[in-house]
């Protein structure tokens, strides 16, 4: 089963999207299988995380953004503006799929985690996941 996920994001950062995925694996009624996520996008990133406590979420923005800053004069792909090649960076350091065993009918995630998306552009708009059961 193959089913694209539409998600608005309002600009940079970590949106949880662990609910959107266990709704689809839910109705796709699988016991067993694998759960594989692609984001069709080079400037935003796909990873599993702690889903508690959000200071995590925030310490991990701000230590990806210290670690590739915007206006670094090292850039020349600067059209789309100065967020655009540091998010290509952190897109390309962090991961655009990942896969999580679907167990029981549940996806097979620890107690404190979940899945995220991780926008790295400031501007909002809409991304595309393939979510894939098998």
């Amino acid at each position: 089963m193959i089913e694209v996920l539409k998600i608005a994001v309002t600009g940079q950062g970590l949106l949880d999207i662990t609910p959107q995925v266990k709704s689809v694996v839910s109705r796709a009624e699988m016991n067993e299988g694998l759960c594989t996520l692609f984001i069709q996008h080079t400037s935003a990133s796909l990873l599993i995380q702690e889903n508690f406590d959000p200071s995590a979420r925030a310490d991990l923005e701000r230590w990806l953004n210290r670690l590739v800053p915007e206006n670094d004069n090292l850039y020349t792909h600067t059209l789309e503006g100065p967020d655009d090649m540091p998010a290509h960076i952190k897109s390309s350091l962090t991961a655009t799929s990942i896969s999580v065993p679907v167990l029981g009918g549940n996806l097979g995630l620890g107690t404190w985690q979940g899945i995220f998306l991780w926008e790295h552009r400031h501007q909002p708009g809409n991304r595309k996941v393939i979510l894939h059961l098998v």
